[in-house]
């Protein structure tokens, strides 16, 4: 049987279990691959119209990785992937303008292009924020900018008016100074791929479990792997030790309920055009080991 694959993902977790032994304490036999940093970040540069959703289209290398959970329910839905739904994360995410904007409240952004992903946490999250001041012909999203670390490099370069960030991009742009105008902490979901043995799933997420609690009870010990998922020009300036725990995965159902409710609302707001939202049900396009 293949080894089963494990690739980190914007979060401490697979850090902390991977220096901790957890998995190995687990038994479960693995590759470690740091896809990230091994590109300088550059794995997660796509530009132009191209999102979360287009890269689970494309196959994802691990046995398991994360997305927002507006995507994944989609793409699960479409049978791109399935949905784990023993487990979901909250991520910390914001819209940050440069320190001497003009934009001061979230009804300042009226006609202002926010660098978001498409079809990304980003996208989603900043729509259900800011339409609590904005009307949609007010709210204006840039897709061109890329995914996360290209929106972070422009906003920092002074290339974009505002940009929509999460985990430790989010905090780096904080401790810059930049100037955060709204939260737009959202809802992560799990995705399982390339078919693994259902004891590596519940062996990886026991070792996870483990990490969490680490990282609940002393943050500031682990910050300090964000740089590996970090373009290495920004490692001098970086100053972990200010930085928050990031995503934090909650050892809960994603349940049929939020998945309905989250379809409703992708569907309302027109993301996906079409048939790409899927019609899949709770029961085809999720996986349960409880």
């Amino acid at each position: 049987m293949s080894k089963f694959i494990i690739e980190p993902h914007f979060r401490l977790q697979e850090w902390v279990a991977e220096e901790k032994g957890y998995f190995k304490a687990e038994g479960l036999d693995y590759d470690f691959l740091e896809l990230v940093q091994s590109t300088d970040g550059q794995h997660h540069k796509t530009a132009n119209k191209s999102g979360a959703y287009n890269l689970i289209e494309d196959g994802r290398k691990s046995d398991i990785s994360c997305a927002c959970h507006w995507t994944v329910n989609g793409a699960a839905s479409k049978g791109h992937a399935k949905l784990y739904a023993d487990v979901y994360s909250v991520s910390p995410a914001g819209v940050f303008v440069p320190p001497d904007s003009p934009v001061k409240t979230p009804a300042d952004l009226a006609g202002v292009p926010i660098s978001v992903g498409f079809k990304s946490g980003s996208h989603y999250s900043t729509i259900q924020a800011l339409e609590q001041y904005l009307t949609p012909d007010q709210l204006v999203l840039s897709f061109k900018d890329g995914l996360l670390f290209s929106r972070m490099e422009l906003l920092i370069d002074g290339k974009v008016p505002a940009a929509a960030l999460f985990s430790g991009p989010y905090y780096f742009v904080e401790q810059l100074g930049f100037r955060k105008i709204i939260d737009s902490t959202f809802m992560i979901a799990h995705m399982i791929h390339n078919d693994p043995d259902p004891e590596d799933v519940r062996k990886f997420y026991r070792a996870l479990k483990r990490a969490q609690r680490d990282i609940d009870l002393r943050p500031e010990l682990y910050t300090h792997y964000y740089p590996k998922e970090f373009p290495a020009r920004f490692h001098a300036m970086m100053d972990t030790r200010r930085w928050g725990p990031g995503e934090r995965i909650v050892f809960e159902k994603y349940g049929r309920e939020v998945y309905d409710d989250a379809r409703t609302w992708i569907a309302e707001h027109g993301i996906f055009a079409g048939d790409g939202l899927g019609t899949g049900s709770y029961e085809a396009s999720t996986l349960t080991l409880e």
